[in-house]
């Protein structure tokens, strides 16, 4: 067979993009291809099982819609792009997530699907519980915290909460994220399956979580109403109320429900019941909600159902590999446990051998210190002993000086003793002295007295005997030379001789006193200078004492 006819035989095919909540991927259809094998191919790619939460939606003149299972991909009303894209999204929700999804990968991807309806603000959700289901997402991105590696800012990048909540509460962006660190380091040991697993329970809980609202009327002419669909059943709401539904029919309430161009008519079980009727605004809406009601029931049909074997071998699967997480989990945690153990004595080691070798440092140091404190004490010592000998040198030294100065001082007592001594006799000689200076004077002033006394006895005797002599020899005057031989002039010769007698009588004694005088005044000069010497003694002793007590 040539190559040109294996190229004719081979199929025409299409492109089209699949648009996931985290990922896109690409495929090559054939023409023939119906949305179901599409589905499958989008499934097995994705190692999903659980298809029937989910479908391929794709949006035509600015409405949404399901591509349809049992036709045609090109057949249906899809965009004409290349490539052709669809969005794989979760179409109906279960009633108790933890018992209904089974894979991880299911869950997954309705955990991001609820979180992206949260932030987009499709769902509604008070600002307490965002914090805590984005406390759960960060725990699930980014595991256990760690404070030495979540640093402040860590979370600047990711989107977390609604903007709405953001724009209610007047908090920066370091406050929020104080605020979901403090719920996410709450977390810690929780895998990122059941952190995700844990958004999911606190999701269902909320009161726009799984409906599909749609614009109805009660009549043709007004929409003032609202119908949304869940896996509950249907619910009508007032037009500013998605919250609280005015009227709810549940799923096990419901006998039928019709749908003909845009009238759709809810029968109620009981057949008295009123049936309820309601208009919208296209027949596109009409059927793609009648498609919602009957996807929504037949699954809650099937929750009610003995489940099938491929169900029953999917739930053993999954109990199976939630065992075999929870062990390898623990496992995990054992060794995470047992790492940080070895991790804390490892830390504690190293604290212990840097203590061990700061203390070897400083007992090096402290060797050192010792040794060259050991060094400066022998240099101490051998200082000090030469200091000893200096000593005992200058004590022997200082003992030959006091005994030196005991037989100085003993000289020095004997010395001043006989100082005293002599002292006492100059004091003595000097008083003496005084005494015999006093009755000198008292003696040379009697002398004195005496002699002025005879003095004036002999001018007064001379002074007689002149005046006797002019009146017995008045010629004696005219003629003054006489005779030896007269007797008259022999007395008066006797006369005279007996004053000159008396006058060297008188020189004589002025002589003894003069010399007398001159005596004793030589004697004092004398006396005078040996107290002198004797003072300069006294004071030297003194001295020699006083030297004499400082050495001691």
């Amino acid at each position: 067979m040539s190559i040109r006819g294996l190229k004719k035989k081979q199929p025409k095919t299409f492109k089209v993009r699949i648009i996931t909540v985290d990922a896109e991927m690409e495929f090559s259809c054939e023409m023939k291809w119906k949305g179901k094998d599409l589905f499958d191919l989008v499934c097995r790619a994705l190692g999903l099982r659980e298809t029937w939460f989910f479908g391929l939606q794709y949006t035509i003149k600015g409405m949404c819609t399901w591509l349809k299972m049992d036709k045609k991909v090109l057949d249906q009303e899809i965009p004409k792009e290349d490539p052709i894209s669809f969005h794989f999204l979760a179409k109906f929700y279960p009633e108790k997530v933890e018992e209904e999804l089974l894979q991880e990968i299911t869950q997954h991807l309705f955990f991001l699907q609820v979180k992206k309806q949260i932030l987009d603000e499709e769902i509604y959700c008070s600002p307490e519980a965002t914090v805590l289901l984005a406390s759960y997402a960060v725990q699930a991105k980014y595991g256990d915290y760690d404070p030495n590696f979540h640093e402040p800012g860590f979370l600047a990048h990711d989107e977390l909460l609604p903007k709405r909540v953001l724009r209610q509460y007047q908090l920066t962006a370091e406050m929020w994220e104080e605020k979901i660190t403090a719920w996410y380091a709450e977390h810690r040991g929780i895998a990122r399956d059941e952190a995700e697993m844990n958004y999911l329970k606190i999701a269902q809980d909320l009161e726009m979580y799984g409906v599909n609202y749609f614009p109805i009327a009660q009549n043709k002419n007004h929409t003032d109403l609202l119908l949304g669909v869940d896996a509950k059943g249907v619910h009508i709401y007032s037009i500013n109320n998605r919250f609280s539904p005015n009227k709810s029919f549940e799923w096990s309430s419901i006998r039928n429900i019709s749908c003909s161009e845009k009238e759709l008519t809810i029968k109620p079980l009981d057949k008295k019941a009123e049936v309820f009727k309601f208009f919208s605004s296209q027949l596109k809406v009409n059927k793609l909600i009648f498609q919602l009601c009957i996807g929504n029931h037949d699954l809650f049909m099937r929750r009610r159902k003995v489940d099938s074997i491929e169900i029953q071998q999917m739930k053993a699967q999954a109990r199976e590999e939630k065992a075999r997480k929870k062990m390898e989990n623990q496992r995990l945690a054992r060794e995470k446990q047992l790492r940080e153990e070895a991790e804390r004595a490892k830390e504690e080691l190293e604290r212990r051998l840097f203590q061990l070798e700061d203390e070897a440092r400083q007992a090096n140091e402290a060797l050192l210190r010792s040794q060259e404190a050991a060094e400066l004490l022998a240099e101490k010592a051998q200082i000090a002993e030469e200091e000893a000998k200096l000593l005992a040198q200058n004590a022997a030294e200082a003992e030959q000086e006091r005994q030196r100065l005991e037989i100085t001082a003993l000289k020095s007592k004997e010395e001043k003793r006989l100082m005293e001594q002599k002292m006492r006799e100059a004091e003595l000689i000097a008083v003496k002295l005084v005494k015999e200076s006093d009755r000198r004077a008292k003696e040379a002033e009697h002398l004195k007295q005496d002699l002025h006394e005879a003095r004036e006895a002999e001018r007064k005797a001379k002074q007689k005997l002149l005046d006797i002599t002019r009146l017995n020899y008045p010629h004696m005057a005219k003629y003054p030379q006489y005779s030896p031989g007269d007797s008259r002039d022999a007395n008066f010769d006797k006369g005279s001789i007996k004053l000159d007698l008396k006058d060297i009588d008188l020189k004589r004694l002025s002589f003894e006193i003069e010399r007398e005088r001159l005596d004793y005044l030589e004697n004092s000069r004398k006396f005078e200078d040996r107290l002198k010497e004797l003072k300069s003694e006294i004071h030297a002793l003194k001295l020699e004492e006083k030297q004499a007590g400082l050495y001691s």
